[in-house]
């Protein structure tokens, strides 16, 4: 299990985490084991399986939009970690609330950015659901697990969205610190630097050690991200 305490040794390590490391997002959701699909019943069932007329039958009794499986999943999350796009949107226009939390604290657009579902993502958005939400034990939001993921696309919808660029999370990191801190200088994680930046991100930010991006970048040797850094703040680093 990856902690917090790694992490932050990490983050003053010259080199980047091995990749096999790199998805603590990930690892820290808990999609819904195949014995757990095969037991839903009601609601749950029919958002694992898509099927939308069952969806909006049922949902004609409120109550039953939010009820919870045994790890605090709604139907909402259900729907959206099997990808189930048409029983996000039929669930969301039934009044599901689009920023529950299930027991892990991510709702459903945190779950889809971590999932790099970018298709999904935007029916929650168009939706009503918000990119704006404080989630997971880390106290991050969707933006900051999709930078540090290196989900490019997934950072230019919810920048589109009106994600918080400089939220700090319990970390002390950004996500434009975290694509660098826990990213591995590659192209991806070069496109999330280059998005986020292109949209104000600040960059003269410290973390917990006082070190701005740059410096995070210069220690890591990702030169390509030293040189989007020096264009896009000219003077200010």
């Amino acid at each position: 299990m990856i902690t917090r305490r790694t992490l932050l040794r990490r983050s003053t390590l010259a080199l980047s985490p091995p990749a096999c490391a790199l998805p603590w997002a990930a690892l820290a959701q808990v999609a819904p084991s195949a014995t757990e699909s095969q037991g839903y019943r009601g609601l749950h069932a029919a958002a694992q399986r898509g099927d939308v007329e069952e969806i909006e039958r049922l949902a004609a009794n409120k109550a039953l939009l939010e009820t919870r499986d045994a790890h605090g999943r709604t139907p909402l999350h259900v729907a959206t970690f099997a990808r189930q796009r048409g029983a996000v949107r039929a669930l969301l226009r039934a009044g599901a609330d689009p920023g529950a939390l299930e027991d892990g604290r991510y709702d459903a657009v945190t779950i889809a950015a971590v999932a790099d579902d970018e298709t999904t993502l935007r029916v929650l958005l168009e939706e009503g659901a918000s990119a704006s939400l404080t989630t997971s034990r880390w106290d991050g939001t969707a933006l900051i697990a999709a930078a540090h993921l290196g989900h490019a696309g997934v950072v230019r919808q919810l920048i589109a969205a009106g994600a918080p660029l400089d939220h700090v999370n319990n970390l002390h990191w950004t996500a434009l610190m975290e694509a660098i801190v826990l990213g591995d200088g590659g192209a991806r994680h070069q496109a999330c630097v280059q998005a986020l930046l292109q949209a104000g991100a600040n960059a003269t930010l410290t973390d917990r050690d006082g070190r701005t991006p740059l410096q995070l970048a210069q220690a890591r040797g990702y030169d390509a991200m030293v040189r989007l850094l020096r264009e896009h703040t000219p003077g200010k680093l």
